[in-house]
């Protein structure tokens, strides 16, 4: 179900990829797959906006075959020059030679530094529109959401936002809309991409919302790079980013841990039935076992995060120092901490996770 109507003469034209359980590289786990979307606007000029991933691109053409025709394709739109969205370009432009790439500067130094071809080029920034017959594409330029090519297209006519990496979550679809999946599973991913990958941003993020709402766009359906379209509650996701990048958080505690011999696994589950106790939602995690990517989305929507390990060689156990390391890169703001810990006849542990 990758080819279908988004809206009239908007049609999604991806990949759903139930198979992939990595993604840049080893440092994203997908346990749930993902899509690469893209979207074809058929109008007197037909735009494509986005591809997908390279081992994709014979999919992508075999769909673009059959709502437009062989090499029928006037723009290409490049909302982000990353290889799971621009993968395919090269290949695409083969079969649409005559196409028009638009992209931001940003992005059309990054795009022939990655393929290096011979196009047609149409930069854009903030402001800037393209006609397409009775369609307009709007551009708006989002650096850091999460590069620093990435801009999003709006079409006013259709009030949809085509937002390529913004609003996607990691998520394969046997049914493309929000109202046609767990909006449970949906928001956990949402959340989950947030946290691994927009987290360092959040105060551009923060600002690029507010310059977004201060458009009046009403925006009535937001289309992703990734997962599904918000056609039901874009405004649930929006007001998921408004808190995220604005580092707000409910009561909820973190408390991750690994131990040698056990003992600094009973002082996390002592802290842990504590909280409990005290009426606060609390989750415990086992560094060593854990998913880290799951691990962050939880830090995303705490207030503290309580940090344990047994010592070794003076020092913190490898799994939690990495654990920190990763904290360390992603900069979650506005959080509580805390340091736990065991040790035999020489302590180290808790001060270097202090130290963190």
């Amino acid at each position: 179900m990758a080819v279908f109507k988004v809206l009239p003469d908007i049609w999604s034209v991806g990949v759903v990829d139930w198979d992939v359980r990595s993604f840049h590289g080893p440092s994203y786990s997908t346990h749930r797959g993902t899509t690469y979307n893209a979207y074809l606007i058929m109008d007197e000029k037909k735009a494509l906006v986005d591809t997908v991933h390279r081992p994709f691109a014979s999919e992508l053409a075999n769909n673009l075959r059959q709502v437009a025709g062989e090499g029928k394709i006037d723009y290409i739109i490049v909302n982000h020059i990353e290889p799971d969205h621009s993968g395919s370009l090269p290949e695409i432009m083969k079969l649409n030679p005559q196409a028009t790439v638009v992209c931001t500067a940003k992005a059309q130094e990054g795009l022939q530094k990655y393929y290096g071809g011979n196009w047609t080029w149409k930069i854009v920034k903030t402001g800037d529109s393209l006609e397409l017959g009775e369609h307009t594409l709007r551009f708006i330029e989002t650096p850091m959401m999460h590069w620093p090519d990435n801009m999003v297209t709006f079409i006013p006519q259709k009030q949809i936002l085509l937002s390529n990496d913004a609003f996607g979550q990691h998520l394969a679809w046997s049914h493309p809309f929000d109202d046609q999946n767990d909006m449970e599973v949906i928001m956990a991913e949402a959340t989950k991409y947030y946290a691994n990958i927009l987290t360092p941003f959040s105060k551009i993020v923060a600002k690029k919302l507010q310059e977004l709402a201060a458009m009046n766009l009403d925006i009535k359906i937001i289309a992703p790079g990734h997962g599904i379209i918000w056609r039901s509650h874009p405004d649930k996701i929006l007001a998921a980013y408004g808190r995220w990048a604005n580092a707000e958080a409910g009561e909820k505690v973190l408390i991750v841990y690994d131990t040698m011999w056990g003992s600094t696994e009973k002082m996390a589950r002592a802290i842990l039935d504590g909280i409990a106790r005290a009426g606060i939602p609390a989750a415990l995690f086992k560094a060593a076992v854990s998913d880290r990517n799951d691990i962050m989305a939880q830090l995303l929507e705490a207030r503290a995060v309580l940090v344990g390990s047994s010592t070794i060689n003076n020092d913190m156990l490898v799994p939690v120092a990495a654990f920190l390391e990763e904290v360390r890169g992603l900069k979650p703001a506005g959080k509580l901490g805390a340091a736990f810990g065991s040790h035999g006849w020489r302590g180290g542990a808790v001060e270097s996770i202090e130290k963190q």
